[in-house]
């Protein structure tokens, strides 16, 4: 069993929905990645997603897009990146996702990615950009290392093709809470409730459900868990406490341990 499945095995077993934190890896420097991480870690963060920085990234929001920004000048690479998960995962055994575009993945080569993605401690891969379509033999690769395949529904997804996604993915199921790109949203759209009650009978005793977008606030969380999500997956409210505390680098770590503990408590059901 992997990382992931045994994370929500227990999670289920104690009456606790998930909370997935997310950090652009690099930012604000390589040196602060696996300590934003031991902070998701210590505050209570039942997964860390990693991710890849890329120069176009089409999924993300303003707030994701400038943390990009900030990696890649730093000089951050994927080979890199996945040794900040090395020493992540010498510290932890929390599980480790990657979420990248498919272009540092091609680039790489499927076989160098996974092969080192495995040695450097990952358990689960999102790629934004990759279609179920054409995920033939990323999916092969990934199951010869022993990495979930985490793939992406959206509230455009049709229920065939919902289907379809949901006998491929692994791991969880990464829902897509609403249209356009991430970023944390003052208010939970009541769209997005409704998208994962619909959702549910797809997932259930299939595979874990984790929602992602526009997630910033504890009731947020609350409301996600409490409509059947298994998880809720905050990404921007984190990047943006880094963000406001660029040049005060122990309040930020602070900031981001507070945030992380109000997020977990709040998926208490």
């Amino acid at each position: 069993m992997s990382r992931i499945k045994d994370t929500f095995r227990s999670l289920h077993a104690g009456g606790e929905g998930g909370l997935i934190a997310y950090v652009t890896a690099g930012d604000p420097d390589p040196t602060m990645t696996p300590k934003i991480a031991g902070e998701f870690i210590q505050g209570g963060a039942d997964i860390v997603e990693i991710g890849i920085p890329f120069s176009d990234p089409i999924a993300d929001g303003p707030t994701i897009q400038a943390a990009a920004t900030r990696a890649l000048k730093t000089g951050v690479t994927p080979r890199s990146v996945l040794e900040m998960a090395r020493e992540i995962r010498s510290k932890f055994e929390t599980p480790l996702v990657i979420l990248t575009y498919y272009n540092p993945i091609f680039r790489m080569g499927l076989e160098d990615f996974f092969a080192r993605a495995q040695d450097c401690g990952i358990d689960g891969i999102v790629v934004p950009d990759l279609p179920i379509e054409e995920a033939e033999e990323y999916e092969k690769k990934a199951e010869k290392y022993s990495i979930d395949t985490i793939f992406l529904a959206a509230p455009s997804t049709s229920p065939a093709r919902l289907q379809r996604i949901v006998e491929h993915t692994s791991g969880f199921l990464y829902l897509v809470s609403l249209y356009g790109t991430t970023g944390a949203r003052e208010e939970l759209e009541n769209s997005t409730v409704q998208l994962i009650e619909e959702v549910v009978p797809y997932t259930r005793n299939r595979t874990s459900l984790a929602v992602g977008f526009g997630i910033s606030k504890p009731e947020h969380v609350k409301a996600i868990i409490g409509s059947g999500a298994d998880a809720a997956i905050v990404g921007s409210a984190f990047v943006r406490k880094i963000e406001q505390n660029l040049n005060h680098r122990e309040r930020m770590l602070i900031e981001i341990r507070e945030l992380t503990e109000k997020l977990k408590e709040a998926t208490n059901h």
